[in-house]
């Protein structure tokens, strides 16, 4: 019986005794401080390996660029409007509603404010480029990460069959690094537990109405993006809304139970060419947008980035915000499609931005609840990319309005 229990089910109960704890015994719960900074540790262990791996492997994997023509540049024209979108809309969640004001993280907003960059255009375009790929990913440097691992994925696609050795490692490595984050997983009740505990016994049980508005700004911004943002694009694609909602069902249901994309993509892709979908779109569109159109996490990740800044008393100005954002969509590039992967690529960017890592423990109390919305919304976003993409290149969905 215990076997068949979900991870997801196991996150809940250490949530649930680390308030308990804090609540109960604060003077034991904050001891418990070693045991969620070991599962953060590890967490950005997987920082700059998966990034790396995936990206590389997706680039120089999909081909020819030449060769994938239209379609690739339809998909990946439509992925980048519409995660773009995605992160302007948790952008303007986060600061209408102001999920983080009153919260108090370790570090003051005067000293956060003291370790932010003075930021320039010259030493913005100065930052992204790396000057060392190794000292990169020691600090963590998520998008100095991502600019040298699209280039590299680049310059493997033109070098042809001589870079398969690397490509070959580069797709062996992401394989790996998507079992490690399994792994680590597993100790994720135990750090969200300690976590919880040593955030409600060190700030009292009020911590808890921040994390409970954050969550609710999350859905919020999910709701209207799915309503409005998806919602028109179904329209304006005309795209038979009853046959596509039946389409995605099965699959919806399974990445909100399981907060992994991963484990929905096989009936995904079998109900999206039931749907009308041709199978070369759909094998490369739904594969390609696990990597390049994760519009749930990408919100996710513009709100909780700029939630951390809030409970650390920093006002962020609207550059500084615009870069994060800039950050975060290159970043989310990089996030698996494994459950709760995201925190890491949050992890990368509040240490690129000098934001307290204590925000990371606090938000990993609330994440499964988080991961099961935002999974949902990439798995939605990219079924209706395929159905997009299909349309674009002359589809008909008229005899699949329901199926």
């Amino acid at each position: 019986m215990l076997k068949r229990l979900s991870l997801t089910f196991w996150i809940f109960l250490g949530m649930a005794a680390g308030v308990a704890l804090g609540v109960w015994a604060p003077a034991f719960a904050v001891q418990l401080g070693p045991v969620a900074a070991v599962f953060l540790r590890l967490i950005k262990t997987i920082l700059a390996p998966l990034i790396f791996g995936t990206l590389v492997a997706g680039i120089a994997g999909s081909g020819d660029l030449r060769r994938m023509g239209r379609i690739g540049l339809k998909a990946l024209i439509y992925f980048e409007v519409v995660t773009t979108i995605a992160l302007f809309i948790g952008l303007a969640a986060v600061n209408l509603f102001q999920p983080g004001a009153g919260m108090q993280l370790a570090r003051t907003g005067a000293e956060v404010a003291a370790a932010l960059p003075k930021q320039t255009l010259a030493s913005v375009l100065e930052h992204i480029v790396p000057s060392s790929i190794i000292d990169a990913m020691a600090r963590g440097d998520v998008l100095q990460i991502v600019v040298f691992s699209f280039l590299f994925g680049a310059a493997c696609l033109a070098v042809g069959k001589r870079a398969s050795p690397v490509v070959g490692f580069c797709a062996s490595l992401a394989e790996i690094m998507f079992r490690y984050t399994h792994y680590v997983m597993y100790l994720a009740p135990l750090g969200v537990g300690a976590a919880m505990a040593v955030t409600v016994g060190s700030k009292g049980i009020g911590v808890l109405f921040g994390l409970g508005k954050l969550l609710a700004t999350l859905y919020g911004a999910l709701a209207v993006f799915v309503v409005l943002v998806l919602g028109s694009i179904v329209m304006l694609a005309r795209i038979p809304l009853r046959g596509f909602l039946q389409a995605v069902r099965g699959p919806g249901l399974i990445a909100f139970s399981t907060a992994s994309s991963e484990a929905a993509l096989p009936l995904a892709l079998e109900n999206m060419e039931r749907f009308g979908v041709p199978r070369h779109i759909v094998g490369f569109v739904l594969p390609t947008g696990y990597s390049f159109n994760l519009d749930g996490t990408t919100l996710y990740l513009s709100v909780a980035s700029v939630f951390v800044a809030q409970a650390a008393g920093i006002h962020l100005t609207l550059p500084q915000q615009l870069l994060m954002m800039l950050t975060l969509m290159l970043s989310s590039k990089g996030v698996a499609g494994v459950p709760r992967s995201a925190i890491v690529i949050l992890s990368g960017t509040l240490a690129t931005f000098a934001l307290p890592m204590e925000g990371v423990a606090v938000l990993l109390g609330v994440d499964a609840l988080m991961d099961m919305g935002r999974t949902l919304v990439n798995v939605l976003g990219n079924c209706l990319a395929s159905a997009v993409v299909a349309r674009w290149e002359g589809a008909d969905f008229r005899n699949n309005a329901g199926i």
